[in-house]
């Protein structure tokens, strides 16, 4: 145990300065986005830029082009939530039904199986299947929570329990504690925006 806490220790206090940043950037944009503020999405966005930067760095393209995706689609939710609340307050949380669902869960779980196969033919990535789960269901729950539904949590909540596992099992123990906080930030969120969606919840100040 004493091994593992070291491991964690140099891994914040050997962080270089843009990890850093990454981190604080990551944290403070998924704490504006649980509570529902349009703030979430400039800082996302350069959340997502600095991460993107990191990746192709260390030549992870594939992970580098996924940021894209996510400032595509960050930037998409900040318009939809600025324009699809109208006179509100804000954009009030929704669901999808049971069908939507469905539809994510089969096309998720086809699209991790095509992905990982296509990682294990043509690459030599360590956990095909891994990779393939984290980047199909991160991308999902990205679009959801860009349409302000409160499925996008439940989502991040598996996408960072796999990750933990696989990075406790690779013996990352920095890298897993990070995705732990991430993790207990998607709890908190999902708990939160329940409170909105039933209208326990009060209207965020939008700027």
């Amino acid at each position: 145990m004493t091994e593992i806490w070291r491991n964690i220790w140099s891994g914040f206090a050997g962080a270089p300065p843009l990890d850093r940043v990454n981190l604080a950037l990551g944290v403070a944009g998924v704490v504006l986005m649980i509570r529902r503020s349009l703030w979430a999405f400039p800082v996302g966005l350069a959340a997502v830029t600095v991460q993107g930067v990191l990746f192709f760095r260390a030549r992870f393209y594939a992970d580098a082009t996924q940021q894209a995706f996510f400032f595509a689609a960050l930037a998409w939710g900040w318009w939809r939530w600025t324009a699809g609340r109208g006179a509100a307050p804000e954009l009030p949380v929704a669901a999808l039904p049971w069908r939507g669902r469905g539809v994510i869960a089969v096309g998720g779980v086809a699209a991790t199986a095509a992905w990982a196969v296509a990682l294990g033919r043509w690459t030599d990535a360590v956990m095909p299947w891994r990779d393939a789960f984290i980047a199909v269901f991160g991308i999902i729950a990205q679009w959801l929570q860009a349409r302000k539904l409160i499925d996008n949590w439940p989502l991040w909540v598996v996408v960072n329990v796999v990750a933990i596992a696989a990075y406790w099992q690779a013996a990352l123990a920095y890298t897993a504690c990070l995705y732990a906080i991430y993790l207990g930030l998607a709890v908190f969120g999902w708990r939160a925006w329940a409170r909105a969606k039933s209208g326990a919840g009060s209207p965020v100040k939008q700027p």
